[in-house]
Formats: C-alpha cells, sequence, structure tokens
C-alpha cells in the first residue's frame, strides 16, 4: 500500500503545532495532576514520607531522562526518514526503539536489586526517611520495562503525528494510578495498607497499561510504521544514529538528577523540611512545565520531517509560534506561583514550618519561569535540527556550572531563602546563551 505525504508537510502550521501538541499537552498535565496527587496522599502519611519520595526523584529523573532521551533520537530519526521518504530506515528507527526500551529497563533492574540501599544512605542517616525511600524506589527500578515501553511506544506516535493516540495511552496509565494510590496507600476496599510502597506500585501499574495501549495502537492505527520482529533485531547503524542524537538529550536530562541529589544534600544542611519543599515545588512546577514540553514533543517531528523536506519557512513558522504558546504557559504559571503559594503548598499538608520555607521559595523560584520558556523552545528546535550538543552544553552551564556553585554560596550566608535564587540566576544565564545560539540555527535552517 503506497504512503500519502504526512500531515507535518502540508498542513498549516500553526493549526498543526495546535493539532498535534494539545494531545500531547492534556496528557502531561494530566501526568504533572497524578505526580501530585501522589505527594499529596503520601504527605498524609508524614512529612518523613513525603521528603522519602522527594529523595528518590533523582533516581526517577533518571530513568525518565533515558526514556525519553533515546526517543528524542528516535522521534528524529523516524520523522527525518519519513520526510526524506525513506520508509525501510522508518520501520527500522521503530523496531530498534523497542529494543532499546528493553535494553535500558535491565540496567534499571540490576540498579534496584542492588545500589538503592548504597543510594539512600549517602543522602541520609534517618532511618524511617531511608526505609520508606528504598521500598518505594525499588519498586519503580525494577519494574522499569513499563516506563520505557510506555515512553517508547508513545514517541512511536508522536513521531507520526498520532498525538491523539499518544494521548490516551498516557492519560490511561495516569488515571490508573490516580485511583491506585489512595487503595493501595491506605487498603481501602480490602486492599492491603503499603504506604509508600503503594504509591509505587500504583506508579508501576499505571506505566505498564500505557505501555499495553501504546503497542496496540502502533500495530493497529500507526500505518506510517511497521512493527515486525525482523525490524526489532539491533542494528548498529541505526542505534548510532539514535543516540547520536539521543544521548546528548539523555545527558542533558540526567543533569537534573545531578542537580536535584546536590541540591536536597545543600538543603538537608538547614532541615529536612528543606526537602520536603523542594519536592513539592517539582510536582507543582511539572503542572507548568509539563504542557510546555508536551507542546515541545509536538514541534520536534514538524522541525525534524520539514528539515528532511527541505521546507525553511516552515521550520520557522514552528518557532515562532512554539515560542509564543510556551512563554503563554509559562506567563501563567508565573502568575499562580505568585499570587497561591499558601493554597498550592496546602495541598501537601504544608506544616507551619513547611510554609515558612515553601512560600518565598515558590515565589522565588517561579521567576525563572519565562526564562525557561524561550530557553526550552531553542533547545527542542536544536534537538529536532540533529543539534543535540548545544542542549546538553546549556544544560552543564545553567544547572552544574551556576545553579548548584551560586545555591552552595548562597547556603553558606545561613538563610535557606536566598539558595532559591541560584534558579532564577541560572536560568538568566541560560538566555543569554540561547539567544546567541538562534543566529546558528538561522544559519542551519538556510538551505
Amino acid at each position: 500500500m503506497e504512503r500519502k505525504e504526512n500531515k507535518m508537510g502540508v498542513e498549516p502550521v500553526p493549526r498543526l503545532i495546535v493539532t498535534m501538541s494539545v494531545p500531547i499537552m492534556l496528557s502531561m498535565m494530566v501526568q504533572a495532576l497524578y505526580n501530585i496527587v501522589d505527594s499529596i496522599f503520601v504527605a498524609r502519611l508524614s512529612e518523613n514520607a513525603l521528603s522519602a519520595v522527594s529523595l528518590a526523584f533523582p533516581v526517577q529523573n533518571f530513568m525518565i531522562a533515558v526514556g525519553t532521551g533515546t526517543g528524542v533520537g528516535v522521534s528524529a530519526l523516524l520523522s527525518r526518514s519519513l520526510g526524506e521518504k525513506n520508509f525501510d530506515r522508518a520501520d527500522r528507527t521503530a523496531g530498534n526503539a523497542l529494543f532499546l526500551a528493553v535494553a535500558s529497563s535491565l540496567i534499571f533492574l540490576l540498579f534496584g536489586l542492588f545500589l538503592t540501599e548504597l543510594y539512600y544512605a549517602s543522602l541520609t542517616d534517618i532511618e524511617d526517611i531511608a526505609r520508606a525511600g528504598i521500598a518505594y524506589t525499588r519498586v519503580v527500578t525494577t519494574a522499569s520495562i513499563g516506563l520505557m515501553g510506555a515512553l517508547m511506544t508513545e514517541r512511536l506516535l508522536m513521531a507520526t503525528g498520532r498525538t491523539v493516540f499518544s494521548m490516551i495511552t498516557q492519560m490511561s496509565g495516569a488515571v490508573t494510578n490516580m485511583i491506585l494510590d489512595p487503595i493501595l496507600i491506605f487498603g481501602l476496599f480490602g486492599a492491603p495498607a503499603m504506604g509508600v510502597t503503594g504509591a509505587a506500585v500504583a506508579t508501576v501499574a499505571g506505566q505498564f497499561l500505557s505501555l499495553a495501549l501504546g503497542l496496540v495502537f502502533n500495530l493497529r492505527k500507526n500505518p506510517d510504521i511497521r512493527l515486525s520482529v525482523k525490524n526489532l533485531r539491533p542494528d548498529g547503524g541505526i542505534i548510532a544514529r539514535i543516540y547520536r542524537v539521543g544521548v546528548p538529550s539523555i545527558v542533558m536530562a540526567s543533569i537534573g538528577s545531578v542537580m536535584t541529589f546536590f541540591m536536597n544534600k545543600i538543603l538537608l544542611s538547614f532541615t529536612e523540611t528543606a526537602t520536603a519543599v523542594f519536592g513539592a515545588y517539582f510536582k507543582l512546577q511539572s503542572f507548568v512545565f509539563m504542557p510546555v514540553f508536551g507542546m515541545n514533543n509536538g514541534i520536534v517531528p514538524i522541525v525534524a520531517y520539514n528539515y528532511g523536506a527541505r521546507s525553511r519557512e516552515r521550520i520557522r513558522e514552528a518557532m515562532k509560534y512554539g515560542m509564543l504558546y510556551a512563554e503563554g504557559i509559562m506567563l501563567f504559571g508565573t502568575l499562580v506561583f505568585q499570587l497561591l503559594p499558601r493554597p498550592l503548598l496546602l495541598l501537601f499538608s504544608a506544616s507551619e514550618r513547611m510554609m515558612q520555607i515553601g512560600v518565598p521559595a515558590l515565589r522565588i523560584i517561579s521567576l525563572c519561569f519565562m526564562l525557561a520558556g524561550f530557553n526550552i523552545v531553542t533547545v527542542s528546535v536544536s534537538q529536532a535540527l540533529g543539534r543535540s550538543l548545544f542542549g546538553l552544553w546549556l544544560s552543564v552551564i545553567r544547572q552544574i556550572a551556576v545553579l548548584l556553585p551560586a545555591a552552595y554560596l548562597f547556603s553558606l550566608l545561613g538563610n535557606v531563602d536566598l539558595v532559591w535564587i541560584s534558579f532564577p540566576l541560572a536560568e538568566a544565564v541560560a538566555l543569554v546563551i540561547s539567544l546567541a545560539y538562534r543566529r546558528k540555527i538561522e544559519r542551519i535552517i538556510d538551505f
């Protein structure tokens, strides 16, 4: 059967961004919501339980970094192959994406079995926090095939423009998690009360459902790729091309894990409550950043497809409208964090001490949101063009070279409120670099 011209090459760009991005944005907002709900239920157990899950965040973030970073490489190569009408390479890319999901999950299985206790020993000597954190982390790492497979099948759908099906897979997993959370944490309807471990089991159950639906949709509803056993065999050339874009993306996202690990250590020098605030902030800010990331997941295949088709004007339109949409979302998020910090923290059963630390933290950190919007879009466009090293170096400079040293130096002054200033400071430095890089992007697309 002859394959038709993909909509990414013909549909008006503003409408195309909306139709491709809105389903992803909605599903990622639901993802952000269930992350918040997850922590809300855990916080009802105790502040230490919330701290335990917060300390697990770097590990979870690294898992997501590997999955999404690999997915960026898959999406860029798959979309470009379709734009170039190289359908055989597109099929082999899809098959190797599933192979890489399995291979990645085996690595995290080993971490969960043998390194989880060592990880928590490096962070805290508070037995209650360590015990809960070890139980939670061990479940999500040993069962990571659900997460890796779900991320990869969703990327295949997004890269070919089937964002509605991607939305269904993500939302189904998120809703499943939200339903199971209170049941498994508190032991409702005859289920055992598993505490923090129940939150992990609920998360994994949702991921496996997303994986199952993703496989079904790709096999039955995605005519742009043809999954077969033959294409599941590892292809060195395809894997190399995936990771040429994917590895910088993985490292770039993993830097966030390094940052949160050391930031938690800096905050623990003040009080465990500060780490609970930091964890709550990350859950809350995801409700702002996830829609922007979702929109960019829609923009990446548009830019990559039209780069393969040598359509400069469509690339420029995607960049222009992507930036406008991202800044609008970030402005809304900034206003919410500035005006409603106390109600946001009350979602996590915040104590008065948590309020004292958390209210200024949310207001100060949110000053970086609109700066981050420009940086995120610029990095996404560079990834779509196969120039992922820019995003890598920008993340290194922002989070390792600026944010962590600034946070440490501010912490020496003995006031935890000053530590939060490091976030807008680092984002401002990144903005200057992104503005300069936009000139290079113009030269790259000057066919």
